[in-house]
């Protein structure tokens, strides 16, 4: 697999706002589709932030709020309440791999390999 560095061929503020969309994305609705290697990369940040959240400090709190997008859940909470009082202590005697990858058919177009990730 690549750099991560060297993902997409892009500059390193592209990288971080699709991340940061991608993984606001995946605590809101539970589950995307995208490429493989979004999925691979989306992963690590995701259960990174699930494992901050898990403490319940302050400091985690703030380190989540510069990650997450400001987004809005079904529930009018906003996705770093959803993330820090739903979501972490769903998974509180888990010590990790909170999420899974799917492997899916090929994109028509560019036959990109594409994936489901999803919540456990």
């Amino acid at each position: 697999m690549a750099n991560p560095t060297q993902i997409y061929s892009r500059d390193s503020k592209w990288r971080r706002g699709v991340m940061r969309s991608l993984v606001s994305e995946l605590l809101l609705h539970g589950r995307i589709q995208t490429t493989l290697t979004r999925a691979k990369e989306v992963r690590g940040h995701a259960e990174k932030l699930i494992t901050k959240a898990k403490a319940q400090s302050l400091a985690s709190r703030r380190h989540a709020a510069s990650f997450l997008r400001p987004l809005v859940t079904k529930d009018n909470k906003t996705l770093l309440q959803e993330l820090f009082d739903t979501i972490a202590p769903k998974y509180k005697d888990r010590p990790g791999g909170y999420t899974r990858i799917y492997k899916l058919p090929k994109r028509d177009g560019d036959s990109t390999r594409m994936a489901l990730i999803e919540l456990v």
